[in-house]
C-alpha cells in the first residue's frame, strides 16, 4: 500500500470519520495518479464499513470508484466475468452483510456492465440492490440482463 494512502486510513481510523475534506484529499492528492487495484477498492470498502461517520460523498465516490474499476479498468472491459464476480460478492459481503454503499456498488456494477455473471446478479438482487435495476436503460432502451 502506498505511503500516503496508509497515512489517510490510519487517520481516519484514529478519528472515525471520513469528511468531506477527507474525500477530496484522496481524490486528488491520493489516488489521482495511483493505479487502481482490487486491493485498494478492498481497503476503500472496508473502511466504509468501519469507520461509523462518513461524508456521503465518500459514498458517491467509492460507488463511482468500484463501479469503474470494475467494469472499465480491470479486463476484461464491460463484463463482470466469473472471476470478478466472486471477488466483488466477497468484498461487499464482508462482516455483517453489505452497507448501503456496497449495495449500491453492486446494483450500479450490474446497470453498467455489458455482461454481469449470475454470482453478481443474484448477489445485488438478493440484497435488494437490483431495486434500482427496474426500468429502461438510458435513452429509452430496454434493459436485458444477462448471466453467464
Amino acid at each position: 500500500m502506498d505511503h500516503e494512502l496508509r497515512e489517510f486510513v490510519d487517520r481516519v481510523m484514529d478519528r472515525r470519520v471520513i469528511s468531506e475534506e477527507d474525500v477530496k484529499m484522496l481524490q486528488r492528492d491520493i489516488l489521482a495518479d495511483m493505479v487502481m487495484t482490487r486491493d485498494i477498492v478492498d481497503l476503500l470498502i472496508a473502511l466504509d464499513r468501519a469507520v461509523p461517520q462518513s461524508s456521503p460523498a465518500y459514498a458517491d465516490y467509492l460507488v463511482a470508484l468500484a463501479v469503474n474499476f470494475a467494469v472499465w479498468e480491470n479486463r476484461p472491459t464491460g463484463v463482470i466475468d466469473r472471476d470478478k464476480a466472486h471477488w466483488l460478492v466477497t468484498t461487499l459481503s464482508v462482516g455483517d452483510g453489505p452497507t448501503e454503499t456496497a449495495q449500491r456498488i453492486a446494483s450500479e456494477i450490474v446497470r453498467e456492465a455489458e455482461h454481469c455473471d449470475e454470482a453478481l446478479l443474484v448477489f445485488a438482487f438478493a440484497k435488494g440492490a437490483g431495486k434500482a435495476l427496474a426500468g429502461p436503460a438510458p435513452g429509452g432502451a430496454q434493459r436485458v440482463l444477462l448471466a453467464s
